[in-house]
Parts: C-alpha cells; structure tokens; sequence
C-alpha cells in the first residue's frame, strides 16, 4: 500500500520571525538615509537656492511622498525584493529592467566618492594646511583596504554614529535659536518662501538636495520580519521620508537663522562645519567632525562593499568578465571587483562634491520614475486594482510622483546627462554583446535581486 502524505507531514516553510513594529520600521528608514546627509548638501544647495535651501527641501518631500507611496504600494502588492531594479522589470520586461539597473550601477559608483571628497572637505577644515585631496586620498585608501578584509562590525558601528549625529543635530538646532544674531518669525519664513528668481532655483536645488532622501526605501525589505506587513510597510516608507523632511527643513531653517547671509559661508562644501562653530563653538565643530567623519568612513566602506559585490556578481553571472568575480584566498572578498571600484574613485580627486550628488541623483531619479510607472502598469493595469481608492492610489498619485521626479530631473546639471547617455549607451552595448554570446536574457543582480524571471504574481487581500 503507498503512503499518504498529508500538510501535516510536510514540513513548515522557514520564515523570519515577525517582530518589527512602526516605530522600528521609521527608524530603520532614518538610518537608511542617513541622518547627516542634510549637512553634506547644505552649501551647494543654498548655493544654487540663493539662500531658500528651506524652501527646496519642502517641494523635495512633497515630491518623494508620492514616490514614496508608490514604493508602499508595489511592496504590499508586489513582494520582490531589489527595490526599483526588481520592480521595473516586473512592469516592463527584462531589457527596461536591466537599463534601470545599469543606471542605478552609476549611483552606487559614485556614492564612495561622495564620502571621499567630504571626508577630504573635513580633513581640511582640521588640519588647513594640507589640501582636501590629501584627506580624500587617504579616505580612499582605507576604505579600499577594509572592503577587501571585510569589516562585519561596520552595521553595529553604524548605529552608535546615528545616535551620536542626532545628538549632535539636537544641539545644533537648540544652539542655533539661541545665538541666532537676529531671531523673528521674518528670519524663519524668509528661507521658506520663494525668492527673487523664482521656481527655477528651488527646483534645482531640489534636485540636488534630493541626494538626502535616497535609502528610505530600504524599509520595503524587512516585509518578512513586520508585524502587519500590509498595513506597516507603506506607513513605514512613508512616515520614514515625512520625518526626515521635516527634520531637514528644521536643520536649513536653523542654519539661515545662524548664517543669515549664506555669501559670508567661507568654504560651501564644507558648511557644516561653519555652521556648527556659529552655533556651538569649537567644541561643537569638534565632536561635529569626529562624528561625521567616523560615519563617512564607514558608509563610504559599505558602499564600495556593496558596489564591489555587484559587480562580483556580473561577473560571476557572465555579463562583465569572469575575472571581476575572482575572491580574495584568504578573506573571500570579491578583490578584484573592489580593486577596480577604487580605481573608479580615483575620479574623486577631479571633481567637486556638487558633481558627485548630480551623477549619482541622475540615476536615482530615473529609478524612482520608473517605480511610479511601475505602479502604474502592474496595480492599475495588470492586476486592475482599480475599485475604491485604487483610482487615486495606484494611477493618480503614481502619476503625480512620475511627473514631478521628471521635473526635478529636468533641473540636473548639463554635465550629467552627457555622462548619463553615455553609461546608459555602455549598458545598451553590454547589453546586446552579452545577451548574443549567452544565447538569452541577462540579470543583474543589485539589493539581493536576481529578475531573470519575475514571477507572474496576483492580488491576495
């Protein structure tokens, strides 16, 4: 006689023990975007506001709301991870996927330089009589060499410095209100409003100062470890980014109200620094540094870590040279891949810091449009979520999200779409060459994604 096999005998499906609450997912979502990211644009913003930085970040977080709401939506809906790479090639095909995340590459490029050049910035602001690419050269090198040994303390690292940078913005903003040099409501207003030259300037300053909100959509992947998934992911990302906007315009707000008129700034990419000496002395600036540049160091490590790994895994997949995927003998770090990443960074030393944030903001808003459409397509369209609120949630408000990330990208400087079109037209080559050698479709693999075949997935209430 066969057996019978019964639910009862198969074993249960592992799954993540769900823990996180609300509060555990916003905080998360904070730490993702890092909370000193505000102070890293703070000068080239104000710069391209005309001293209305406020008043950018306010139709910033406006505009990532809606984008926001889309990343909620497609992660209830929608449950793959990798973020907008995954969520583009569910909507659209593999060829659009594969683009959106070769252009997301060109992020995670240049996002070590970023921590490279800031770290120089501050380097020089302690010791002025050496140059900043001395302490951008120096940043490179010890980074090139953690990502290689591998550093499994920076995460628990990376926290005590979160604790410490809101620390440290707390002082600030209570500082600042006190010693501002002339406190009235003008003195708040003034920043938010728009200024002599109109939209034009608070938009381009958006687009630069959008730099500060990338990384909230990192809440998406803890779906399998949240209490009410449905309910608490979309709050998460949502609340997460309506946070941080609110603290970044309290942070600019109370920067005008320390430095009044921005033109007397002396070094804009390093304004935080200023800022903080206005506010609280030296003794302030001090800790100000140490933080900053302890949390430089150790974003700029996990971002050539995870940079390094992208590319370990196109090689290993075949769509860059197999030799990218070669490890270390001993720490079984992809050496090769990190080796070449700082090589790449060596372009840090001939650029500016404002360069960086528009290459990597090219790519990161061109990811964010596509999630948009992506909600579009696959909620409105292909699992016709449409009854009730789906009208306004899943056409209306994606669409608004799409049209307004358009627009900020619209404001980029010239440069970065020429270097832009042409990594995108690398990507189309890559594509094409690897495509007809491997007999078939390609994936990257970028955030833990692999999309080589997006599952065809329904509505589950």
């Amino acid at each position: 006689m066969s057996a019978v096999h019964t639910d009862v005998d198969a074993p249960a499906p592992r799954t993540l023990k769900r823990q996180l609450g609300l509060p555990a997912l916003i905080a998360y979502g904070l730490t993702s975007m890092g909370v000193l990211s505000v102070v890293s644009v703070y000068g080239p913003g104000t710069k391209i506001s005309d001293g209305h930085l406020p008043a950018a970040y306010v139709l910033a977080v406006v505009i990532m709301l809606f984008t926001a709401h889309s990343y909620g939506r497609m992660a209830v809906h929608v449950p793959i991870t990798g973020g907008a790479y995954a969520y583009t090639t569910r909507g659209f095909g593999q060829v659009t996927g594969f683009l959106t995340g070769w252009v997301m590459l060109l992020d995670y490029l240049f996002l070590p330089m970023v921590n490279f050049l800031l770290f120089g910035l501050y380097f020089n602001s302690l010791f002025t009589g050496i140059a900043p690419w001395v302490g951008t050269l120096i940043c490179l090198a010890v980074v090139a060499v953690f990502s290689v040994i591998g550093v499994g303390w920076i995460k628990r690292m990376n926290s005590v410095v979160v604790v410490l940078s809101i620390l440290v913005i707390i002082a600030f903003l209570a500082l600042a209100v006190i010693n501002a040099p002339h406190l009235s409501l003008a003195s708040v207003t003034t920043p938010l409003s728009i200024g002599e030259g109109g939209l034009g300037p608070i938009f381009a300053a958006g687009a630069i100062v959008a730099f500060a909100f990338l990384g909230f959509d990192g809440v998406s992947t803890l779906a399998e470890e949240t209490k009410n998934p449905r309910r608490n992911v979309p709050r998460g990302i949502i609340l997460s980014t309506l946070f941080a906007g609110l603290g970044y315009i309290a942070f600019t707000v109370a920067g005008s109200l320390i430095v009044p008129d921005w033109t007397t700034l002396t070094n804009l990419d390093a304004a935080g620094t200023e800022l903080m000496q206005r506010a609280g002395g030296d003794a302030l600036m001090v800790v100000f540094v140490i933080v900053n540049v302890t949390g430089i160091v150790l974003c700029g490590t996990a971002a050539q870590m995870s940079v390094s790994r992208v590319i370990f895994a196109m090689g290993r997949d075949g769509i860059l040279p197999p030799a990218l995927a070669r490890l270390h003998p001993k720490f079984r770090t992809p050496v090769v891949a990190s080796g070449i990443v700082s090589i790449v960074a060596l372009v840090a030393l001939f650029i500016t810091l404002d360069q960086a944030v528009y290459m990597i903001n090219f790519g990161a808003l061109i990811a964010f449009a596509m999630v948009n459409l992506a909600t579009i397509k696959v909620l409105f369209f292909d699992l016709r979520l449409r009854s009730g609120w789906g009208l306004v949630r899943h056409l209306i408000m994606p669409a608004i999200g799409f049209v307004s990330i358009a627009w900020l990208w619209t404001s980029l400087a010239w440069f970065t779409y020429v270097l832009g079109v042409a990594w995108l037209a690398i990507g189309i080559v890559v594509y094409v060459v690897r495509r007809t050698k491997a007999g078939g479709p390609l994936a990257l693999q970028l955030d833990g994604a692999e999309t080589e075949q997006m599952p065809v997935l329904q509505y589950r209430d």
